[in-house]
């Protein structure tokens, strides 16, 4: 089957893509695309997964690199395939021929662009690490490297949706603390349940840092034959899930 890439024209002519769960050589609960080295899914389909997405991104599967996502707020500066995958959530690169790769399975898969100075970057971003700054100090990373605020473009994947994202009263207030205008990113929901809409507060942070960004509006839990979800599979009782991998290179 054909790998389905889902791409953006805010990014440009630089590759880039958010894979879709089509395409894999995974089976059963995994079946397609799943390319989460940390799942336990066999390890040799995944390996064939990611070596597809290398093909795809035309790099050697060394070159597509990955990290040890923790939800945090920090980002790595990359310029060669690493040995080990060091614990991070974002990645920054100024150099050619290295694809970053990041995993998501209802989190915000950001991939970031600064065509004129040829810097890229790839964030990881659910609520915990978005509410902490993976955004900015990605963005920050990227201007390190040369690349300019006014010049940067970033684009969300697909990731879960407001009318999927079910919070408890906590959330809220978490968020209310930081700042009393996020209570528009939360809507009523069933008793004191609320809905959070992951992805608009994703970009504000962004755009509110000086990003022009926007969002491919897929939601993963409401689409299982093309994304992976983490709350999906905790709703079916699955005893785990796949990873989907959002991708740039230069």
């Amino acid at each position: 089957m054909t790998l389905e890439i889902l791409t953006s024209d805010v990014l440009g002519s630089v590759r880039h893509g958010f894979f879709t769960r089509k395409g894999g050589a995974s089976s059963g609960i995994f079946e397609g695309l799943n390319c989460g080295q940390g799942s336990s899914d066999q390890s040799e389909a995944v390996l064939v997964n990611r070596t597809r997405v290398a093909q795809a991104m035309q790099v050697e599967p060394s070159h597509l690199i990955s990290v040890h996502q923790c939800h945090s707020a920090d980002v790595v500066v990359v310029d060669a395939p690493l040995p080990e995958k060091p614990k991070a959530d974002a990645m920054v690169t100024a150099t050619p021929g290295l694809a970053l790769g990041i995993l998501t399975a209802d989190c915000q898969p950001v991939l970031f662009s600064d065509p004129n100075a040829g810097v890229i970057g790839a964030a990881h971003a659910g609520w915990g690490g978005a509410v902490s700054g993976v955004l900015e100090n990605t963005i920050e990373a990227m201007i390190a490297l040369g690349a300019t605020r006014d010049s940067i473009q970033a684009v969300i994947g697909p990731c879960i949706s407001q009318a999927a994202y079910e919070v408890g009263p906590e959330y809220f207030e978490r968020f209310y603390d930081e700042d009393p205008e996020n209570a528009r990113f939360f809507a009523s929901g069933e008793g004191d349940k609320m809905q959070f809409d992951l992805p608009a507060y994703g970009l504000h942070r962004l755009r509110s840092a000086g990003i022009a960004a926007e969002w491919t509006r897929h939601c993963t839990y409401s689409d299982p034959s093309r994304f992976y979800s983490y709350r999906r599979s905790v709703h079916q009782s699955q005893a785990d899930y796949g990873r989907l991998i959002a991708t740039v290179r230069l």
